[in-house]
């Protein structure tokens, strides 16, 4: 969800050195994104990939598989790029969370406001015990354990209940950009996140 960012749009046309599998999540990321996960099939994907129909199976078994693989890929890239962006951050704990609405504004433009792909895929997969929500609810557990660490050191009162509302604001941007094709909703939660932060150490000074 941070930022929704790993996807990358590319040529539907790979290298044939590619390997099939890197093929394949190339291929399924940049369709699902755009399309939506359900709306690409099977034959849609080999056939953009460039690869035997053979190959998604030996790599990954099945297409609810790859989507997986799809969604673990984008998490790992996402925590990533978070970490690179806040390394030098590790006394400015404030900085590291505008930094997760900078990330986010920054995504939103690149992809053109397709929204957050995790909430993406969980609505596309209702059932709570599918592996795609699985790894929906780890990378939003990663996000929610940033913020939480981030507010505990800057001293904020009651750090996980002020994470999860921070959160919910982030949720809310991610949406609004997405239906106003635009990052004002994302720079409006920011403001309101800062606040938020302002009000929760004035409260515990």
């Amino acid at each position: 969800m941070l930022l929704s960012m790993a996807i990358r749009d590319k040529a539907t046309s790979r290298p044939e050195r590619m390997p099939p599998a890197e093929r394949l999540l190339d291929t399924a990321a940049s369709l699902f994104d755009r399309e939506g996960i359900r709306a690409v099939g099977i034959e849609r994907l080999i056939a953009a990939a460039g690869v035997a129909r053979a190959s998604l199976y030996q790599n990954f078994g099945s297409k609810d598989a790859l989507v997986v693989a799809y969604l673990e890929r984008a998490d790992r890239a996402d925590r990533a790029r978070f970490a690179r962006e806040v390394r030098d951050l590790a006394d400015h704990p404030r900085q590291r969370i505008r930094a997760v609405f900078g990330l986010a504004e920054a995504g939103a433009k690149r992809r053109g406001y397709r929204g957050c792909l995790y909430i993406n895929a969980a609505t596309e997969f209702p059932d709570a015990h599918h592996p795609v929500r699985g790894v929906v609810l780890e990378h939003r557990r990663w996000l929610l354990d940033e913020l939480t660490h981030a507010l505990d050191q800057a001293g904020a009162v009651e750090p996980p209940r002020l994470a999860a509302r921070l959160q919910l604001i982030y949720d809310g941007a991610l949406v609004g950009a997405k239906s106003a094709r635009a990052v004002a909703p994302i720079r409006a939660a920011a403001e309101l996140v800062e606040e938020l932060i302002d009000a929760a150490l004035t409260t515990g000074s």
